[in-house]
């Protein structure tokens, strides 16, 4: 039977600053369809999703809704024509209960004023469709991240629903809230809705996703269906090379730093922050890469966070070169030569309204002092030398840092800390959503730092990544240190045994259960 398309955009093509960020692309999504938008970054899959749900306008080309061309001149126009975005961070607001997020701006009125009542009993019948057993009258901020995704896909749902953009949105779940999304994704497939599923987790395309295109420099390499493609073509096609090319990289330091009779250039001993973590030692070298692994809670972020000065200790001691040091905020971090690189870029990263050369001098103007400015030649110099050296693309200083891909605004956050000169670098998930490409780009600059003689933290939720990247691996379970293992003594198995339970044979180790 012929279905014709509910969202159909022909020769679309997008220029910024003279770039073309889109060339000539087609693309088409169908009625009950879970869609898959691949490419690296830079592909040109943010701003084909910006053009479709009204953020940006086409220089040429057109967008059919229904058949029907359509020009969206912002995004509350493409949401009321029935195309909604679900956000890698939840915009929504955690101080209102959910019923109120629900139903923000569409609240259902009596005698002048909202009907309470109203509210909260179609905000539930919005949660009771998909499933979801969440109190309406609750504060949306008392849940997890992934609860609070759910109610904006049931916002989204309480409205005329055709077409559902979901952005990067298992990125921080862990496997149950993943199972939970994909329940709540095929019961809005089954409706007819067609849904775009945008992530970098193979593995959870192709299980999810009917079909897969496939952009490449703004240009598009082909639609496909997921069944008919395979996992390697797909790689292929993104890279414009052989996936082969990656996965032969070393990107591990060479040299194995001696731990033998040499002082850590930090040791923490016992250090812990109550209900955050238990009593935990680590021990840090120079010119190594240690990595952190853990589910979903474990305590990974929590441990660099204590060892970098950004959370204050309730207990234990923290040794810098052997000498006592005292860990009560960023500041005395910073002193220490500790430079930590957050997983949130949003929040706690890249400040995207400023160019790329105000984010790379920002840390390094923080520190001399806001009445001592850094001279515009000396911001010029650094964050030419910086871009050069870790290759960010495009190459303008004065380009917007929020304009840049998600692997380019890493790289701008790396530069921002290196610009500082740190003795150890605190990585927090810096490969998160961002493509296959720019990964090994990252791995390889951590493996570069290393060898240079910085000491590397380095936070995964990729058990093969820290494997990879890491030279010694501390492993956490439920908020604790379990155990630090050279990285050549273990293989991925063991390691996935060990962070989801403490006995290889319980029957729920490695299936993402803390």
């Amino acid at each position: 039977m012929h279905v014709d398309p509910v969202v159909e955009v022909s020769g679309a093509s997008v220029r910024f600053a003279g770039d073309a960020a889109l060339s000539n692309v087609d693309f088409r999504m169908f009625p009950g369809e879970v869609h898959s938008l691949m490419g690296e970054n830079g592909a040109g899959k943010s701003t084909l999703i910006r053009a479709i749900t009204g953020v940006i306008p086409l220089d040429s080309g057109v967008v059919r809704l229904d058949g029907v061309p359509r020009t969206f001149a912002n995004p509350r126009q493409a949401q009321k024509a029935g195309i909604r975005t679900v956000y890698q961070e939840v915009d929504l607001l955690p101080n209102l209960t959910v019923a109120e997020n629900i139903m923000l701006g569409r609240e259902p009125r009596r005698r002048g004023g909202i009907a309470w009542g109203r509210m909260r009993s179609d905000a539930r019948d919005a949660l009771g469709s998909l499933g979801l057993d969440i109190d309406p009258a609750s504060p949306l901020g008392s849940y997890s991240l992934a609860v609070q995704q759910l109610v904006a896909i049931a916002r989204a749902v309480s409205a005329d629903l055709k077409v559902l953009v979901l952005d990067e949105p298992t990125s921080s779940l862990d496997q149950d809230e993943v199972t939970e999304l994909f329940r709540v994704i095929r019961e809005l497939r089954s409706r007819g809705v067609a849904i775009l599923f945008v992530s970098h987790f193979l593995e959870q395309v192709y299980e999810i996703c009917d079909r897969v295109t496939v952009l490449r420099n703004g240009e598009l390499v082909g639609e496909y269906l997921t069944t008919e493609l395979l996992r390697i073509d797909l790689v292929q096609k993104m890279l414009g090379r052989e996936a082969a090319q990656l996965e032969s990289v070393e990107v591990r330091p060479e040299t194995q730093p001696s731990v033998v009779d040499s002082t850590p250039v930090l040791s923490a001993t016992a250090i812990e922050r109550r209900g955050m973590l238990q009593p935990a030692d680590v021990d840090l070298y120079e010119g190594e890469v240690v990595g952190l692994a853990g589910l979903l809670g474990s305590g990974r972020t929590e441990l660099a966070r204590l060892l970098a000065g950004i959370d204050g200790i309730d207990g234990g001691a923290i040794l810098i070169g052997g000498a006592p040091a005292r860990m009560s905020g960023p500041r005395d971090g910073l002193r220490a030569g500790i430079a930590y690189s957050s997983e949130n870029r949003k929040l706690e990263g890249i400040i995207g309204e400023l160019t790329v050369r105000e984010n790379i001098t920002l840390a390094l103007q923080a520190e001399k002092g806001w009445l001592r400015r850094i001279p515009r030649a000396r911001q010029d110099e650094l964050s030419a030398s910086w871009i050069e050296a870790l290759d960010i693309r495009p190459a303008d200083p004065e380009r917007p840092a929020g304009s840049l891909s998600g692997g380019n605004q890493q790289k701008v956050m790396l530069a921002r800390l290196l610009a500082l000169s740190p003795r150890i670098l605190a990585l927090d998930e810096p490969t998160r959503g961002i493509d296959v490409g720019a990964k090994v780009e990252i791995q390889r600059l951590v493996s570069e730092l290393a060898e240079s003689g910085m000491t590397v933290l380095f936070i995964s939720a990729e058990l093969e990544e820290v494997l990879r990247v890491g030279h010694r691996i501390v492993v956490l379970r439920d908020r604790e240190v379990i155990a630090t293992l050279d990285s050549e003594d273990v293989s991925f198995e063991s390691l996935l045994a060990l962070v989801a339970s403490a006995d290889p044979d319980d029957p729920q180790a490695g299936s993402g259960i803390a």
